[in-house]
């Protein structure tokens, strides 16, 4: 006899109501959205009559999550950008160069006096004045080397060091510039991803494609010019020591020096020493503020490490000149004025206040490690996503409407029971969706087409199965029960193997197919859902009610 427990007719109807529920702020989509970006704006303080008034437009108790439209849909900014390794070889070296020269130093007896020789970016020359000293002075720099933390660099060590003559030559390993690259644009795909969400962008996609690529699509953005000033800041930031300052850019240099300009003094030039005494990447915080005269400013506060060396440098450096040097130019060159011990400070110049907020945001976010050259850049205008959003729609409508057809014609009231889970199933589709913070692409919208398709299968297979049962003179009841009994196997099969596919394309595929792959999945997991409970327990209190003798699908 057909029997379903009292609990479960509960639970099946509340996770339809539920999903549903889920699903309704999407057919109110802008509202919403407007309310969402209202309530997020009152969090951060702008708590304005017309923040207010937006936020209201949406009951708070209702569930606000929305699916987040792709690029393909939202319009919005995608840019290939293929990050810069080789310029970390250099800025390696340069960090290098004060532990090998304090190191050489105290072995001054050895190796006689040392001297900086004019070298290739991506290694150090060193000349000693006793080479009868070179092989204590390769073991000393030898010692200073460190084992490679990776698997395929398991036992390598991160430096190679030889001799030339009366000269010592540095260089990175080749494991280590394997290591160094790999790690390098994952530190620069965290950081891409760190400032664009600083600015509040919606679900933008940042993957990494080959070796030292990023893909980078935002919705939502104005252009790829927008997108570009976002994250194209390399924002490297570093405190050097001052040598001079003069009006010659091809004022002479000696090793390890270098003239940049001043960003705020038109034809002034600095010559500074190349080795930073701290680095942006020391840096724990940086917040937009105001000088002791009004005018914008970013207060800064360093690490342990860079706190440290920050005061130990201030305190025996008082009266001297001290360069903050973004991206290679000079933005503010103060001179000490006294011991700051506690790794903190404040960062002026002829700064907006939106200049200064922006490179608070850069600092914060972090340093990219290496300059992105941008290979490819689009923008996609919000009139192509609204068609692709009409074009969707009309096939959604058009297979909804086919399919609809097609089982009131074939099944008659069974086909509607049908047609009434698959309208359920469409509106659990997207409070899944919802619920789990996707984004549906344009294939994402061909996965929710498919499976309308493929929800009536299950359907189909059962009240075929039932109509087999009914030929073998069996009652109503039985060839229902039996018809759901003998066709589970055939659904559950078909099913599993289609969500193993969209397992292997999400897991295998990027973007577009990603997006495909999410809305197949979940579609497969609603779809026999309802046609395994839903359309049954419709079926169940049907027949309940009307006790019918014979029956005809």
């Amino acid at each position: 006899m057909l029997q379903i427990d009292t609990w479960k007719r509960v639970l099946i109807w509340l996770v339809c109501v539920a999903g549903l529920l889920m699903a309704l702020p999407n057919a109110f989509y802008t509202r919403v959205e407007q309310s969402n970006d209202a309530e997020a704006a009152i969090e951060l303080g702008n708590d304005t009559p017309e923040m207010q008034a937006l936020a209201a437009q949406w009951p708070s108790w209702m569930p606000s999550s929305l699916v987040n439209l792709g690029l393909d849909l939202r319009g919005g900014a995608h840019l290939l950008a293929e990050v810069q390794v080789e310029d970390v070889y250099e800025s390696r070296m340069e960090a290098m160069w004060p532990e090998i020269r304090d190191a050489l130093r105290g072995e001054r007896a050895t190796v006689g006096t040392i001297r900086r020789q004019p070298s290739a970016p991506d290694e150090i020359r060193i000349k000693i004045s006793q080479p009868e000293g070179m092989a204590r002075a390769l073991e000393v720099v030898r010692g200073l080397s460190r084992p490679i933390q990776t698997l395929t660099g398991a036992g390598a060590s991160d430096i190679e060091v030889r001799a030339e003559g009366d000269e010592i030559i540095v260089q990175l390993s080749e494991a280590e510039k394997l290591a160094s690259d790999d790690r390098t644009v994952r530190q620069a795909l965290e950081i891409v991803r760190r400032r664009i969400d600083e600015v509040g962008t919606r679900e933008p996609t940042i993957q990494r494609q080959g070796a030292d690529r990023i893909l980078i699509q935002v919705p939502g953005i104005g252009s790829a010019s927008e997108l570009k000033e976002i994250i194209g800041t390399t924002a490297q930031l570093t405190f050097n020591p001052v040598v001079s300052r003069g009006t010659d850019p091809d004022a002479p240099v000696g090793v390890g020096e270098k003239v940049i300009p001043s960003l705020d003094e038109e034809g002034v030039y600095y010559t500074i020493e190349a080795a930073p005494v701290v680095t942006g990447e020391e840096l724990v915080d940086a917040q937009p503020s105001f000088d002791q005269n009004g005018r914008p400013a970013v207060n800064f506060r360093f690490n342990t490490s860079g706190a440290r060396k920050f005061g130990d440098y201030t305190r025996d450096n008082i009266g001297a000149p001290f360069a903050i040097v973004l991206d290679d130019e000079v933005i503010s060159a103060p001179v000490i004025q006294s011991h700051i011990p506690g790794g903190s400070g404040i960062i002026t110049g002829r700064f907006t206040v939106e200049e200064s907020t922006n490179l608070a945001v850069l600092l914060r976010a972090g340093a990219l490690p290496a300059g992105l050259e941008f290979l490819e850049e689009r923008t996609i205008g919000p009139e192509l996503g609204q068609d692709s959003i009409d074009a969707g729609k009309v096939a959604t409508i058009v297979a909804f409407v086919a399919v609809l057809t097609f089982m009131a014609l074939s099944y008659g009231l069974f086909g509607i029971f049908a047609n009434i889970a698959l309208l359920i199933n469409v509106g659990l589709i997207f409070g899944l969706l919802s619920m789990i913070g996707a984004t549906l692409t344009l294939p994402g919208i061909a996965g929710i087409v498919l499976t309308v398709g493929m929800a009536v299968d299950a359907n189909v297979l059962i009240f075929e199965r039932i109509r087999e049962e009914l030929k073998t003179a069996k009652g109503p009841s039985r060839a229902i029960e039996l018809g759901y009994e003998k066709a589970l196997s055939a659904i559950l099969d078909a099913n599993i193997t289609t969500f193993i596919t969209a397992v292997i394309l999400f897991a295998m595929g990027s973007g577009p197919v990603r997006g495909f792959a999410i809305t197949l999945g979940l579609g497969l997991i609603t779809s026999v859902f309802t046609a395994i409970f839903v359309t049954r327990l419709m079926i169940v209190m049907w027949f309940e009610r009307r006790r019918p003798k014979t029956i005809e699908v």
